[in-house]
């Protein structure tokens, strides 16, 4: 019997150095977000669930809850989901010598999916 997957919400939170960039210079910051995402669903054993964004009601920045962000994803173990939250040190924003981890933070909640009873 294979071990159970971990369920886990990482809950990405943009910092004030994203929200103080002119708007011209947003764009390699997104860049890298989507390489992010790309980079959390194709390591090995990843299945992402879900994805959510309350930026519609929700604008600027938080210091905490609620995030800005979150990618709910199945992980195959503890390890995935450290390499997950470890693309934001690896993963270089534009042309200079800043990593993603400059304009956001993740926290990892892992846990186990629950099941809804047929009543």
């Amino acid at each position: 019997m294979s071990e159970p997957k971990l369920r886990t919400l990482l809950c990405f939170n943009n910092h004030g150095t994203f929200f103080s960039l002119p708007f011209d210079q947003i764009g390699p910051v997104w860049k890298a977000t989507q390489e992010l995402m790309s980079g959390i669903n194709k390591l090995d054993g990843v299945e992402i669930v879900g994805t959510f964004d309350d930026d519609q009601t929700f604008v600027g920045a938080s210091q905490g809850f609620p995030y800005t962000w979150y990618i709910l994803a199945d992980f195959p173990n503890r390890e995935a989901v450290q390499a997950a939250c470890n693309l934001l040190r690896t993963i270089v924003v534009g042309e200079g010598n800043d990593r993603l981890w400059k304009y956001m933070t993740v926290e990892a909640r892992m846990g186990r999916a629950l099941e809804i009873p047929d009543l």
